[in-house]
C-alpha cells in the first residue's frame, strides 16, 4: 500500500472530528474519500499531510509519517490539490507554475500535454481564469514534480457539467501516472475514476470496499451518502 492509515484521530477546537479512521490506499488507481458534508474528509486528508494535530498512525510508502513536518511529506512524493485551488490570482499562469517547481527537471511536456489551455493562457492573471482553468492549474502545479501519491479535495466543486467533464478526464489520465486519494461529491465521477471507496460517517469508516458495490446498491448508497446513486457518467 502507497498509504495506510490506522486508528487516526484528531480534536479540533474540543470536537472529536476523526474517531480512529482507518484504510488503505493501493499504489495504483483512485480510491475516493466519500460522505455527507462534515464527516472529516478534509481533515482526513490534512491530518495525512500533517497540517493538523492527529494521532494513531500513518504509513506513505512503508515509512510512518504521522507527526513528520509537512514540507518533508511533499518533498517526498506526496502531492496536494486544496478544495479552493489556492492559485495566486495575482500573478500569472506561468508564475503560478514557476513557483511550484521543486526538481531540476519540472515536467511541463506532461502538465501541457494534459493541459494544453495553460501554455496557451501563460501570460494571463490567474485571478481572471474560469474555475475550471483554475482547477487545472491548481492540478498541474503538483505534476510538475515527481509524486508518489496525491491527495485531491474536490476537484469539480462548483464547476459546469461540460468543464466537470473534462477536470474528470484530465484526473483519469493523471492517475494512469500516480495514485490519488480523491474527496468528490459528484457520484457520477466517483463512479468513472475511483475503483475503490472508503465512506466516512459520524467521524468514522462506515464503508470500505469496490465502488462499484457501493454505487450498485442504491439502499446503500442512501443510507451512507443521502443521495441516489443513478448517475451518468460524465
Amino acid at each position: 500500500m502507497i498509504l495506510s492509515v490506522h486508528d487516526l484521530s484528531v480534536t479540533l477546537g474540543g470536537s472529536h472530528i476523526l474517531q480512529g479512521v482507518s484504510f488503505d490506499v493501493p499504489p495504483t488507481g483512485i480510491t475516493a474519500l466519500l460522505g455527507r458534508n462534515g464527516v472529516g474528509k478534509t481533515t482526513t486528508l490534512r491530518a495525512v499531510l500533517g497540517e493538523i494535530p492527529a494521532t494513531g498512525s500513518v504509513d506513505f510508502g512503508g515509512v510512518p509519517a504521522l507527526g513528520r513536518p509537512t514540507h518533508r511529506l511533499v518533498r517526498d512524493g506526496l502531492g496536494y490539490v486544496p478544495e479552493d485551488r489556492c492559485v495566486f490570482a495575482g500573478l500569472t499562469v506561468a508564475e503560478n507554475l514557476r513557483l511550484a517547481v521543486r526538481s531540476q527537471d519540472p515536467d511541463f511536456r506532461t502538465v501541457f500535454g494534459l493541459f494544453p489551455e495553460l501554455k496557451q493562457r501563460s501570460d494571463q492573471s490567474a485571478g481572471t481564469l474560469s474555475g475550471g482553468q483554475q482547477q487545472m492549474l491548481a492540478l498541474a502545479r503538483v505534476l510538475l514534480n515527481p509524486q508518489r501519491l496525491l491527495l485531491i479535495d474536490e476537484p469539480t466543486k462548483g464547476l459546469a457539467p461540460a468543464v466537470i467533464s473534462a477536470v474528470a478526464a484530465a484526473l483519469e489520465r493523471m492517475a494512469e501516472r500516480v495514485p490519488m486519494l480523491l474527496v468528490e461529491q459528484n457520484l457520477a465521477v466517483v463512479r468513472r475514476l475511483a475503483r475503490d471507496a472508503v465512506v466516512l460517517a459520524a467521524g468514522r469508516v462506515a464503508w470500505h470496499g469496490p465502488t462499484e458495490e457501493l454505487l450498485g446498491d442504491p439502499a446503500r448508497t442512501r443510507d451512507l451518502l443521502g443521495v441516489g446513486s443513478t448517475v451518468r457518467r460524465p
